[in-house]
């Protein structure tokens, strides 16, 4: 999951080319819940527990190479 999000929330410029036009991004990557501490206290293996949350964007999914 972190992967795909980092992969698809970031443009990508090859570095060979002289110039790049700006391509639309699939997803915007808005971060990590941690569990509280209600919930390890009634689950303590959540402790480790990381919810990664990314937002989609109006881009459609055929502009996407």
């Amino acid at each position: 999951v972190k992967q795909f999000i980092a992969r698809h929330a970031k443009e990508v410029f090859d570095r060979r080319t002289p110039f790049a036009a700006p391509s639309a991004l699939l997803l915007k990557a808005c971060g990590r819940v941690k569990p509280g501490a209600a919930e390890v206290a009634a689950n303590p293996r959540a402790r480790s527990a990381v919810m990664r949350v990314a937002e989609r964007t109006a881009v459609p999914l055929e502009t996407q190479a």
